[in-house]
């Protein structure tokens, strides 16, 4: 018999009798009702479409900027910035550790003069951005709220994310700089100083996309993602936040298979599940405090490097679960990513495809088109009770950073990652151009690369940037920032001052880990 990608039973044909004892109006409700199966708002997309957003960033800040106004100009409605992983683990560019890794997978941002070219003639009261950064996520933030007043306008006028998961980075990624503790304290100290000085932020984006791509099933992404969820709340509550002031500014990030109808089961049961632990577990009232708004990426663990073209298809059909799922907002992956960073074509492409899906089909123009289907219904079900046991294991080992500390997460989504690579291996799971319908040979493709004096001349860079900054101002900054990591003051109007007078991202890092320290992995248990 067939299985969801959940190891769920894939029936061949579902009727009445697969929903026995389930009252539709009950379930259901209408959309924009709790438990919100059907979607957040009432409307959906019939009154706008989702926000079209494209992740992108590499090699230099002036490079990924004339590469995000070509994005605006071919419509996009948002922008998502990728960092390389110096700036992710918190390294200058010049950092030994760095070394070869300057501005290839992402933008390199070492200081405030980054940042302001990244976003040069970019008007950031009208433009919403999201930034995908994890362990410095609070400086780069503050940079971006730097570059914002210099351009006249006040932290109340700034929309957008910051990632800000470190949770998911300790289970599946690994960008992480700090133990958890000082982890979540730094997280708090977020939600604490958005709180007062960008309210309309949304101050994290928990994210279960990256333990998808590292192997998770569909079950198990809901349920980490939302354990971690509620890892989140609880330390905020624990540093004394009422849930009403935070929880509406909490979003998550989910991936999108080619799994369609599992992957539209998966964000109905998402939604409710946070709904009714919001309502139940914490006492939220606020209506905004339930809903689970979630930003959506096709999945590029699936893209292949073979016949790329396929691609195209691929994230066609990723990105039309992600609607039919109801997500607030989509990025949908180039076809060469597989192979290297997307070309200005590629990434145009990308864009267009999500642009057919919202202006060429009907699918906008009816809210959870799904909704009472026998087969779509059933899966709802059966993911959120897959899901469900998942997170009741967790709790059972005291809550998320427990069962991480364990290795509980990562063992159980490195089990299902061996699971599949067995299958594709067998041919058992078909993957078009690699284990069936293959080519003898493969049509050349040209990528686009990164050019490696990239690396020199961010070091350069820095190096004038030190020659020329008030050393004296630069010390002082970052005395007062350990001095508030060693106790309980918020950090982040210490960072921002230390980013201000021009300390790079590597020596505000350096100065907490010379409080907090860095964290140092188990292996694995399975």
């Amino acid at each position: 018999m067939a299985q969801t990608e959940s190891g769920i039973p894939l029936e061949p044909v579902y009727g009445p009798g697969d929903l026995t004892g389930w009252d539709p109006t009950v379930e259901l409700g209408q959309p924009g009702d709790f438990p919100y199966t059907r979607g957040i708002y009432p409307n959906m997309y019939t009154g706008r479409p989702w926000t079209m957003r494209q992740y992108a960033g590499f090699g230099t800040a002036a490079e990924s900027n004339a590469r995000y106004r070509q994005l605006i100009e071919s419509g996009g409605t948002g922008l998502s910035v990728a960092f390389d992983l110096p700036t992710q683990m918190g390294h200058d560019s010049d950092a030994p550790l760095a070394q070869g890794e300057v501005g290839k997978v992402g933008v390199a941002v070492d200081s405030l003069d980054d940042m302001r070219t990244l976003f040069d003639g970019i008007p950031l009261d009208r433009v919403s951005t999201s930034m995908t950064i994890n362990a410095p996520a609070a400086l780069l933030l503050l940079l971006y709220q730097l570059v914002a007043e210099e351009q006249g306008i006040s932290g109340t006028q700034l929309t957008g994310t910051v990632q800000n998961d470190v949770l998911k980075e300790y289970i599946a990624r690994g960008t992480y700089i700090f133990p958890p503790g000082p982890s979540l304290r730094l997280t708090a100290d977020t939600f604490r100083y958005c709180r007062t000085e960008i309210p309309r932020w949304n101050t994290i984006s928990i994210s279960g996309y990256h333990m998808a791509e590292a192997g998770a099933s569909p079950a198990q992404e809901v349920a980490f993602t939302l354990a971690d969820g509620i890892a989140y709340v609880r330390t905020a509550l624990a540093a004394g936040m009422a849930v009403d002031e935070f929880a509406p500014r909490l979003s998550f990030f989910f991936v999108a298979r080619t799994t369609l109808l599992e992957e539209v089961a998966k964000f109905r049961a998402a939604r409710r599940i946070w709904a009714r632990v919001m309502r139940e577990e914490f006492g939220a009232r606020d209506p905004k405090s339930l809903m689970l708004r979630f930003h959506t990426q096709t999945a590029g663990v699936q893209l292949t490097a073979q016949q790329p073209e396929l691609n195209l298809v691929r994230v066609a059909v990723q990105a039309l679960a992600a609607v039919l799922g109801g997500t607030q907002s989509l990025h949908t992956n180039s076809f060469d990513e597989a192979i290297a960073l997307p070309t200005e074509k590629s990434a145009r492409l990308a864009l267009r495809t999500q642009q057919v899906l919202a202006y060429e089909t009907d699918v906008p123009h009816t809210v959870d088109p799904f909704a009472g289907s026998y087969a779509v219904e059933r899966m709802t079900d059966e993911l959120e009770a897959a899901a469900l046991a998942l997170m009741r294991r967790i709790e059972d080992q005291g809550g998320a950073v427990a069962a991480i500390e364990a290795g509980f997460q990562k063992a159980e989504i490195e089990r299902n990652a061996y699971r599949i690579a067995q299958e594709t291996e067998s041919g058992e799971r078909v993957v078009v151009g690699v284990n069936r319908f293959t080519l003898e040979r493969e049509e050349p493709y040209e990528p686009l690369r990164v050019d490696p004096a990239i690396e020199a001349r961010q070091c350069a860079a820095l190096a004038r940037l030190r020659a020329e900054r008030g050393e004296a101002a630069v010390t002082a900054a970052l005395a007062a920032l350990k001095e508030a990591a060693a106790g309980t003051a918020n950090v982040l109007y210490p960072m921002k001052e230390a980013l201000r007078a021009r300390a790079t991202v590597g020596e505000v890092c350096g100065a907490l880990r010379e409080v907090w320290g860095t964290y140092e992995p188990t292996g694995s248990t399975w």
